[in-house]
């Protein structure tokens, strides 16, 4: 340890070890510098320069005084603090000797150069503090780059920054010290960013992401990049989606009289416009580098890269992860523990509790926070419990299963089709699950964030074709909502009846047939308020009959099944029990008394009649299509792509694709077979038959298309196949959201059918 004041260090002289010397993204750059890897040279001003500027400037009572008085929910109060606070520092006087540090160490490197804050805390190098302050981009000159700095030292007080400070960790705010790098531009040809392992399916893949000119227009979404996959085995390229790109983000040129504006906007070269951005061996180059900054860390790694000079540079790199950074000791601690289960990973993420087991429905309430449910496979009216648990494990399922998509909508760590997790596992025995590698660890596993979930790249872009969202918990509404989404494209109504909690005939025998109407209705106005005037697609209860027997009443009126799946379920209840379905009607009739924006998907359509009769019956009742109100069928009977066109002529307005029943039904496999699930595949060639017929038919006729099983979220090329057919919708899952819409941006350019 080093007793002698360090002002300026480079990054050749630093490495993981000096985190609160030189912070977070200094300790990288040092350690990418020391592995060779190729960084746009450097060096760094640190936090023991910050402290001593606080000191020899006085501010640390000052500062003190300010903070002492604030509250930080009060967010006037919060920016007026924050302002003061940064007033002080940028109009103090930087102590000569570290000014004096920074020119020469500026001298030595010259030319522009990037001026970026790095921070970090005095007792908690785990907090992670990205993207809470200052960065100054081609910046040039001594007297400019000192500037930068106390610039930088400055946005330590950001708002956001003393908010996060005092809400999430409860951090002594002049304990917390920063550091500035001070980086060599690169002025790019190409950038963007890698990702070292695939951040939508999770799977260990790279992926890259490219761009003419500076990285900014990709992570502001303004641009749709170009996306390479390469597999890690075999450093093969595995996929390629070219993206027609018509402007850029470049250096503003020397004497631009706007000289606030760092970057601008220019049009790309008609000639490159459609072209691949990075050549095949500069995507492997990439990729390459990518694998060997993961080794290094020892996890999936977030990095920003560009090309300048025709050499490719890695300009910054970090975890993937969302609010927390995992360290080493953690990770070693979990992959040296012992694996007690192995299933499909369905819901990613990382949760540690006791096991409840649950045999059956009746006793979900024995799950209480923070457990771990345990059962053979779930139900909608497991959903109570499962919000509650840390973890969800089950003997059997796939990808697609209920406790898979319930999950993921959830945010719960989740791993299915174990086998025999019911058996193997005993009453409060402390388990982890991955449910990122689908395994059960033994014991409490020592991971501070158990909400380890991939960070998603994001866009803005504009489509033609829609972007919905698949929803069913009320909750959830408004959050998803907020984002860049065009509606819901499918929402169920199995988990609103399940919350209920009654079978409807048993409440209609008690004279209660309102109160079943009134309770579904409640449940469907907080995703109609939340999304209008976006329109909602209310699919109409698919529950069947083994779910409708776990309901209270619901043994007196469901006769068992052996095969649930292709039973009594769907349109043909609808038909035969019209006083339940009628209940149905009311909820949907007194919701759109005031939102007009919810629509009516009819469910598993068997023939033709089925789907005339459900049309009559809603007309009778007062549900007759119009402006506002679409009547859409659910394609996922094989008769359906058969006698397409005369499920057209009933006259319905649009059809969505359950591609998960469909591709069920087409290749006889039960989806929710553990030996089965590697030959369920929506990719398989009877299935894109299938699923090209229906949508080119549906745009033959005028009519809307969409698809709202889980294969857009899954399979890039599948979507894009989808596009290209003519759908007018993708109806996805929330954590896929703007990950398919980049999907879809960039499959729509390289067909000529950009948003208008």
């Amino acid at each position: 340890m080093k007793t002698k004041r360090q002002d300026v260090v480079w990054f050749m002289e630093v490495d993981k070890e000096d985190l609160h010397l030189v912070g977070g993204k200094g300790a990288n750059l040092g350690e990418l510098t020391k592995l060779e890897i190729p960084v746009p040279p450097g060096f760094i001003v640190t936090t023991q320069s910050y402290f001593h500027f606080l000191e020899e400037s006085n501010l640390r009572k000052k500062i003190g005084d300010i903070l002492s008085k604030l509250n930080p929910d009060d967010s006037k109060q919060l920016i007026k603090a924050a302002t003061r606070i940064k007033d002080l520092i940028t109009n103090a006087e930087m102590p000569k000797q570290i000014a004096d540090e920074i020119r020469e160490a500026y001298e030595k490197l010259g030319g522009l150069v990037a001026v970026r804050s790095s921070a970090t805390a005095e007792d908690l190098p785990e907090a992670s503090f990205a993207g809470q302050q200052r960065t100054f981009l081609n910046i040039q000159g001594e007297e400019e780059v000192v500037s930068a700095v106390q610039g930088c030292w400055a946005s330590l007080f950001e708002p956001r920054a003393i908010f996060y400070r005092e809400q999430q960790h409860g951090l002594d705010h002049l304990r917390v010290g920063i550091a500035v790098v001070v980086q060599r531009m690169v002025q790019s040809d190409e950038s963007g960013v890698m990702f070292t392992r695939e951040p939508v399916s999770n799977e260990d893949k790279i992926t890259i992401e490219a761009v003419y000119g500076l990285g900014e227009a990709v992570v502001s979404g303004g641009v749709t990049p170009d996306l390479y996959l390469v597999d890690k085995k075999n450093f093969a390229i595995i996929h390629k989606m070219i993206s027609r790109q018509e402007w850029q983000l470049v250096k503003r040129p020397k004497g631009s009289k706007d000289i606030e504006e760092t970057n601008i906007k220019l049009p790309v070269p008609d000639v490159l416009q459609g072209k691949q951005k990075l050549s095949d061996r500069e995507v492997l180059s990439l990729a390459k580098l990518g694998a060997k900054i993961e080794k290094l860390y020892k996890f999936p790694q977030d990095i920003e890269w560009a090309k300048g000079d025709g050499k490719l540079y890695i300009v910054q790199t970090r975890p993937i992860t969302t609010l927390k950074q995992i360290e080493e000791a953690q990770l070693s601690e979990l992959q040296d523990a012992t694996v007690l289960l192995r299933g499909s990973p369905a819901g990613p993420g990382i949760g540690s509790g006791p096991v409840r087991i649950v045999q059956d429905t009746c006793k979900i309430d024995a799950v209480k926070k923070g457990d771990v449910l345990v059962a053979e496979m779930t139900t909608p009216d497991f959903v109570p419990a499962m919000k509650r648990a840390a973890g969800i494990i089950t003997d059997r399922g796939g990808r697609t299963c209920h406790a898979a998509i319930v999950s993921r909508e959830l945010g719960i760590p989740c791993v299915v089709g174990t086998g025999d997790a019911t058996k193997k596992l005993k009453l409060e025995q402390m388990v982890t699950v991955d449910g990122a590698k689908g395994n059960v660890y033994d014991g409490k596993i020592a991971v501070k964030s158990a909400e380890c979930t991939v960070k998603l790249p994001t866009t803005k872009a504009k489509t033609r074709t829609k972007v919905y969202v698949n929803l069913a918990e009320p909750e959830l509404a408004e959050a998803v909502a907020a984002r860049h989404v065009d509606g819901v494209g499918l929402l169920r109504a199995e988990f609103m009846i399940a919350q209920i909690g009654e079978h409807p005939r048993h409440m209609i025998k008690e004279g209660r047939g309102k109160e079943f109407a009134d309770k579904l209705a409640q449940g469907l106005t907080a995703f109609a308020k939340a999304f209008n005037p976006r329109p909602v697609v209310y699919r109409t209860t698919d529950f069947k009959t083994n779910e409708y027997r776990n309901l209270k009443g619901g043994q007196n009126y469901e006769e068992p099944e052996e095969n649930p799946m292709l039973g009594y379920r769907g349109c043909s209840r609808y038909i035969k029990e019209r006083d339940v379905f009628k209940l149905e009607i009311e909820a949907i009739k007194k919701v759109r008394e005031v939102y007009k924006n919810l629509w009516v998907m009819i469910p598993f359509v068997r023939t033709v009649a089925e789907m005339a009769g459900v049309k009559g019956l809603l007309a009778a009742e007062g549900l007759r299509q119009s402006q506002d109100l679409k009547l859409w069928m659910m394609v996922e009977v094989p008769s359906n792509v058969f006698l397409i066109d005369k499920f057209l002529d009933v006259g319905i307005d649009g059809i969505s694709i359950g591609s998960n029943d469909l591709t069920q039904l087409i290749l006889g496999i039960d989806r929710d077979s553990q030996k089965l699930a590697e030959q369920f595949d929506e990719r398989n060639e009877a299935v894109l038959m299938a699923l090209e017929k229906v949508i080119k038919a549906t745009a033959k006729r005028g009519v809307t298309s969409s698809i709202c099983g889980q294969a857009p979220s899954v399979y890039p090329e599948l979507t894009e196949k989808l596009v290209e057919w003519g759908i007018t919708s993708v109806s996805v899952n929330p954590d896929v959201l703007e990950k398919t819409r980049g999907i879809i941006a960039a499959a729509e350019q390289r067909l000529g059918k950009t948003a208008k």
